[in-house]
Formats: C-alpha cells, structure tokens, sequence
C-alpha cells in the first residue's frame, strides 16, 4: 500500500525532529512527521521530569568547548542556533525561562510538557502533520519508507527524508537504535554506541547499599585524572549517579574500557584545606565516639562519614594525617558503567565524516540525520538539548534547500 507522497519525512519526534519541522515549514514546505510511540516528545518529557533544563547561559566559545572532539563539526549548528536564540524561540512560544545559580537555563515552571504543547499547537497550526504508532522498518528496494502502523504495512515515498531517531539510551521511550542495520545495509558506518551521562557500579557493602542508598553527597569535589568537578551527586543501590558524576563520566567510562578499572578521587571537606583538618583531627577525642568526633571536628557525618568507613582502613581512623588525607583524596574505584539503557544521553552513531555540511547522509543524497543519531556527546547542563535542537534545525533547511535545489 503507497500512501499520498508528502513532500519531506521526518522520522521521529523528539526535540531534533521538531525543529527540522519547524525550519521546514517556515519556507511552506509540505511536511509529516512519523513517530513509533503514542505521542510525541516522550524523552523530552523524561528530561523535563525534574526540571527542563533547556539550555545554558555561559558564553559561547566555552559553551562549544563542553562538545569535545565534536565542538567543531557542531559549532556551525550551533553559532546559528545559540543559547539566547533558544530562551528567545520560548518565549515565543510563551515560556518564560530564567538562568539558576549553576548558570543553567530552565523554563520558569521548570516544566517540559507546556513548552511541547505550545509547540506542537504552533507546528500543526502551520501545516504539520503527524503519525503517531508509525515504526520505521527501513527502506524497499526501489527506496521508498517503510513503516509498521496499527492497521498494517504502509510505504511512503518523500522528496526528502529527516531521520531524527535519537541514539541508544532509554529504548523503552522510543530510541532503540534499531536504525543502526539499515544504515549499515547502505554503507553508512556507525561507531558503537557507548553509555553517556552514566552512573557507575561499586562494590558496595551491604550496610552502605541499605542504609544510604538513594542518599545525596553534596559540597563534594570529584577528580579523575586531571579533570576536577565540585557538585553534588547520590549513592544508588549499585554505585553512584549524579550531575558531578555525569560530567566526568566520559572520561571514567572509557577508562573502564580501555584499562578494566577506574578511581575516583573525592574531596569530602572542600571547604578546609588539609592543613587544617589535620590539625582538627589531631586534637583530643575525650571520649566522643568516632562518629561525634568526625562531626565536630571535621563536619563528616552521614552518607560522607560512611563513604569514609567504606573506603578507608580501620588503621587510617587512627591516625590523624591518615585521616585527614583520606577526607581530602578519597579513592572511589568504580567497576563498570551502569548499561546503556540506564544512561542519559549515549555516545556513538553516524560519524561526522558521513554526513555534509547541511547534515546530509553523503551515501544517501536526500536522506539527513540531526540529534543523538550523530556520533557526538556532552555533559548534562542544557548542551545536549541545545545541539538537538541546532542539528534538527539545520537539517531542516539542509532539506529545504535540497528540495530548491531539486526544483
């Protein structure tokens, strides 16, 4: 069965489909938009759960820098579609949005759902139109979209096609990565996905997974190598997640899969310096118990003094230096990377070097990717958002001008 031919396909509807679709029908260009769950925008409302954080307010140059290796293939996305641009693309939507203490960029709410339904009102008031329960099973031979719908088999035929599919995190939300073996099928290369903004295993004791999982270590800095990060993050039943975590995690992750082990070092007391606790731990105990003693003189209580009976000798309680260096450099040795289901975001996909510089598949002219399809990745904060945001949107006119070009 062969369905009315639209003019551009855009494959999955997250916040990178939305855009190409937005920059789409800005020209008037006839546009639909299939999706495999029930509604649109699952993840983005995942990610808005507790708090949409939609952006970040630092300067651009620096903001690049959090892209890694990929800084420079995106920058071109993202110079035309910069942090103010989005805050200023809400409000016309008619979501306010305000800059937090860490410099990140959310909605006044704090809410996803308001912001996606304004702006699927806005894009189907402009001509969009959507599929929903429309899984993409790859192409026929003669090249035409195959999708699986509740009442059966359909092919569509479009001028252009937008594959927006997102990577390998959160499969139950929408993005499988089943898309991967019809790439490959037509020699497009894909790097292995990995777990991005993950959390990782540790060897817990059974006390510190009953007692304190779920507990938030805050005022804490976390250092792997030469990268260090203050913040804050939780102890799971299985090791630690968290937004400090997150940051470094890239780092952790592929240290883990390049030497089969990884520590991270904690400051638990950032605040005073080594001098001084060793002169704090130093003094009489006059009978406290450690657990009094640790509070009093160093401000070590809770999940922070288990981290320390966790991971320091019986020994090391009895000396004062010991102590004192262990509060400061605190070795954490991680086992593994939670799976990549679990992740956040995910590494891996289309390299760069098969697309072009209007995000066209260069093994299929008329075929473009945007969002975590592409091989790219950068720490929570607002950056991942921006650059699906800015690669579905230059997508969209690298469709657009495909179309003119074809006409």
């Amino acid at each position: 069965m062969t369905q009315s031919i639209p003019k551009v396909a855009i494959v999955g509807g997250g916040p990178a489909g939305l855009m190409a679709a937005e920059a789409l029908l800005s020209s008037a260009v006839e546009v639909h938009l299939f999706d495999a769950m029930p509604s649109l925008g699952r993840k983005f409302l995942m990610a808005g759960k507790s708090g949409l954080n939609l952006t970040h307010s630092e300067a651009l140059d620096p903001f690049l820098t959090r892209f890694g290796d990929s800084a420079t293939p995106l920058a071109r996305a993202i110079r035309a579609l910069p942090p103010q641009a989005l805050r200023d693309w809400a409000a016309s939507l008619g979501v306010e949005t305000f800059v937090g203490s860490s410099g990140r960029v959310f909605p006044k709410d704090f809410k996803a759902a308001p912001l996606l339904r304004a702006w699927l009102k806005r894009l189907r008031g402009a001509g969009l139109v959507t599929h929903v329960r429309h899984r993409w099973l790859g192409w026929t031979e003669s090249g035409a979209l195959v999708f699986e719908t509740p009442t059966g088999t359909i092919e569509i035929e479009p001028a252009a096609t937008i594959l927006a599919l997102g990577g390998a995190s959160w499969p139950a939300l929408g993005s499988d990565a089943r898309w991967t073996e019809w790439l490959k099928a037509h020699g497009v290369s894909i790097a292995p996905f990995r777990p991005a903004n993950c959390g990782f295993d540790v060897a817990w004791s059974e006390h510190m997974r009953s007692r304190f999982a779920g507990a938030p270590v805050k005022s804490v800095v976390l250092s792997f190598g030469s990268e260090t990060h203050r913040g804050e993050f939780v102890i799971s039943e299985s090791g630690i997640e968290g937004s400090a975590v997150y940051v470094l995690s890239a780092l952790l992750r592929d240290a883990l899969t390049e030497r089969g082990a990884a520590t991270l070092t904690l400051d638990l007391a950032p605040d005073r310096s080594l001098e001084r606790l060793t002169a704090d731990l130093s003094r009489p105990r006059k009978g406290q118990s450690m657990a009094n003693f640790l509070r009093k003189a160093a401000g070590i209580e809770g999940v922070k003094a288990a981290l320390l009976r966790e991971c320091l000798s019986a020994d090391a309680f009895s000396d004062p230096a010991a102590l004192a260096r262990g509060i400061k450099a605190l070795p954490l040795k991680l086992e593994a990377a939670r799976p990549i289901a679990e992740a956040i975001s995910s590494a891996g996909g289309i390299p760069f070097t098969e697309i072009d510089e209007h995000f066209m598949l260069k093994k299929l002219p008329g075929t473009f990717c945007a969002g975590e399809m592409l091989d790219w990745e950068a720490p929570t904060g607002g950056y991942l958002l921006t650059a699906c945001f800015a690669t579905g949107r230059m997508a969209g006119l690298g469709a657009q001008a495909w179309l003119e070009q074809a006409h």
